[in-house]
């Protein structure tokens, strides 16, 4: 009797081990997760429904399972929102640890300097990630940077985060203006800047160029910027071939060329850097500019100076057999 009572204890000892040993197994080796697979943790959601997700997807046999394991051999820190990339071979417990400690996948959308609202309406539609319509914003109302979203994110969400950071950027700068700048208010500033933005690539002729147009604001000339031709024609998408003499003539509310003063409102998109130059323009006489053939400007305090500069461009480029 005392053998066979041994035995017995024997057996459930083995038995015991072995379950906890399958107990273990089940949360530190095996895996369902087959391939590499992201996985997307919704804001707010609770572990109940990561797992219930984690089943309904088949990368975990049993939520309540998991549930039990991540209770008893799992660690309590929260578990983040996002998307995650679970690796082929997961064990429950790794998938757990990514959702607390591990990397967000971040996907990005990239607006250029410069890019006109239409054209960003276009790239938002474009990213399959993303879901929903969105209307062609307000020119000028988006700052041009990389934005990072979520897969199945709203376009409207990401579009209103691209608008609120043109907001504070433009509060912040303006707060910052130098003293007797030719723009009057934020809405102003962005319309200059969005001229500027559009008349040079070049990083350090931004002020120069501000400056020349502040110039000539200050003293009631016409701004001259070809760039306000061709908006009302394209809304900032680019020209595709010379400006006509009847477009130069053309009289709106763009056409710089028609009209003393500002254009109604921005013609694309400006830059942090554009806005910058114009609430901190250069200090200079220039009021005119022509191109150089290298890219930049060559900029001109008279209009005799500015003539001969003009020459000198058409000279170059009928070299380069343009005229």
């Amino acid at each position: 009797m005392v053998r066979r009572g041994c035995l017995f204890v024997v057996a459930l000892l083995a038995a015991a081990l072995l379950a906890l040993a399958w107990f273990g197994w089940s949360w530190w080796g095996t895996s369902d997760v087959e391939e590499d697979t992201s996985f997307i943790v919704p804001s707010g959601s609770s572990l109940t429904a990561i797992a219930g997700k984690l089943e309904d997807e088949g990368l975990i046999a049993s939520s309540k399972g998991f549930l039990l394991r991540a209770k008893l051999l799992g660690s309590s820190d929260p578990v983040k929102a996002g998307e995650f990339l679970l690796p082929a071979g997961a064990s429950p417990a790794t998938i757990l640890d990514t959702f607390q400690h591990g990397e967000v996948i971040r996907r990005y959308v990239t607006i250029p300097e410069g890019m006109p609202s239409v054209m960003v309406r276009e790239r938002l539609m474009a990213e399959p990630l993303l879901t929903g319509e969105v209307k062609v914003p307000a020119e000028g109302s988006v700052l041009p940077e990389s934005y990072d979203f979520e897969r199945g994110e709203a376009r409207s969400a990401v579009l209103a985060r691209m608008q609120a950071a043109m907001k504070e950027t433009l509060a912040e700068l303006w707060k910052k203006r130098a003293p007797d700048i030719a723009v009057k208010t934020p809405e102003e500033a962005v319309i200059l800047a969005s001229i500027v933005e559009k008349e040079t690539g070049i990083p350090k002729e931004r002020r120069m160029v501000a400056g020349l147009y502040s110039n000539r604001l200050k003293q009631g000339m016409m701004l001259q910027a070809d760039p306000t031709i061709i908006y009302p024609i394209t809304r900032g998408k680019p020209l595709g071939r010379r400006i006509r003499q009847s477009e130069i003539a053309a009289v709106n509310n763009y056409n710089t060329y028609a009209m003393v003063g500002l254009p109604k409102g921005p013609i694309t998109n400006p830059g942090r850097a554009s806005i910058e130059a114009v609430l901190n323009p250069a200090e200079t006489r220039a009021l005119y500019m022509v191109a150089d053939g290298s890219g930049g400007h060559v900029f001109s305090e008279t209009l005799e100076e500015h003539n001969r500069n003009v020459e000198k461009w058409f000279a170059l480029r009928r070299q380069r057999g343009e005229m």
